[in-house]
């Protein structure tokens, strides 16, 4: 069963209010998390799929985000108004998800890597960002940031350019998915993020200590850890909160469930 977290957009006049709220310890064994924010703006749900993909509905707009899994993960959620791909490798990119889905009415964001590795008949429903670009949609500003390795022995991993992570704006809300990434400049330079979803998985992308690091460089509101498994280690979740809330009690750290039917 999927976990739904409804996130809410937060603005000068936001009234917020909290109702059946869990607040579990984060752990290996993720609990099942809602949150509901009820405010008079428009809200948010991300729904975990897997790994590196989720669901945003956001307001009428439905975003994939990376679908991997085939049909069958994404049986309960509407069909995209879009849908965003980070990076050429099959944690994010699975073509035959895509053709398994319907994405007849589907505006696709990728780079131009991911681009590359498309069938021809996506061509018409793509819009290519390179690092650093901006793209408007339904009232969602789509920004383009980069996402790369810094250590020496993970460059060959994501080379700088090639792929993208996103921060989706509207209205006073502002989402940050990092992509396969390490701790680098555009990152931590990043202002004003409500909800950030941060990567940490060795070998590909980057330790606790280094996401930790980051995390209390740009300063999100709420951080959630996401694609944290690796191969064949799973990276310390419990320590990544405990160095970002002893850096930084303000921010939140909370776990979804990303790894449904895998045994912890």
């Amino acid at each position: 069963m999927k976990k739904l977290v409804t996130l809410s957009l937060l603005g000068i006049l936001a009234i917020a209010c909290k109702e059946n709220e869990k607040k579990e310890p984060v752990s290996e064994t993720p609990p099942e998390v809602t949150e509901t924010i009820a405010t008079i703006k428009e809200v948010v749900n991300v729904t975990p799929i897997e790994h590196a993909s989720a669901v945003l509905q956001w307001g009428e707009t439905t975003i994939y985000i990376d679908p991997v899994g085939g049909a069958s993960a994404y049986t309960d959620q509407k069909n995209p108004n879009l849908l965003l791909i980070t990076d050429i490798h099959g944690d994010h990119l699975s073509v035959e998800t895509l053709d398994s889905l319907d994405l007849s009415k589907t505006k696709i964001i990728v780079p131009q890597a991911v681009a590359d590795k498309l069938p021809e008949k996506y061509t018409a429903q793509l819009h290519i960002l390179a690092n650093g670009a901006t793209q408007e949609f339904d009232g969602i500003t789509i920004e383009a940031i980069p996402m790369y390795n810094l250590r020496e022995e993970a460059l060959q991993f994501h080379t700088k350019g090639r792929g993208n992570g996103y921060v989706l704006s509207k209205g006073d809300e502002r989402i940050y998915f990092s992509g396969d990434t390490e701790d680098i400049p555009e990152m931590r330079a990043l202002k004003n993020i409500d909800k950030a979803f941060i990567c940490m998985n060795l070998p590909y992308t980057m330790t606790e200590e280094s996401a930790a690091s980051a995390v209390l460089a740009f300063k999100p509101k709420q951080v959630y850890p996401y694609h944290y498994r690796g191969k064949p280690e799973v990276s310390d979740v419990v320590k990544f909160r405990k160095l970002v809330n002893e850096g930084d009690p303000t921010i939140e750290v909370i776990q979804l469930d990303w790894y449904p039917k895998m045994d912890y």
